[in-house]
């Protein structure tokens, strides 16, 4: 059974940091494709970051100079360092796995991140 759990959301001013992170069990982070999407009131669920198998990274242009993605094999677990954030980054963050060859996406519950001016 695969579990995504992410951590690490909470409240930050306008500028601050985070880091979320998303431990994965039943699914290996290293050789799946893991994303973190969010999802802001009222508006639909967007892709900010995805990292591949062999390490290669894509970000939607809002997160680009934002965001970084990062996993470490070893604790099975996915990052997101989020850094200036804007009171426009006030979303929920998912993180999702989609094993290779399927397109099956598993999803965390979330994580709130409240960004305050």
């Amino acid at each position: 059974q695969v579990q995504l759990v992410e951590s690490g959301g909470g409240l930050v001013q306008d500028g601050g940091s985070l880091r979320l992170s998303c431990a994965a069990s039943g699914i290996i982070v290293g050789i799946n494709v893991m994303d973190w999407f969010r999802q802001a009131p009222g508006k639909q669920r967007e892709l900010v970051a995805t990292i591949s198998p062999i390490g290669n990274t894509n970000y939607a242009d809002s997160a680009k100079a934002q965001f970084t993605i990062s996993r470490d094999n070893f604790e099975n677990t996915v990052y997101l360092q989020m850094n200036s954030l804007k009171l426009e980054d006030t979303a929920v963050y998912y993180c999702a796995a989609t094993p290779l060859g399927t397109y099956t996406k598993y999803w965390g519950q979330g994580t709130q991140v409240t960004v305050s001016s």
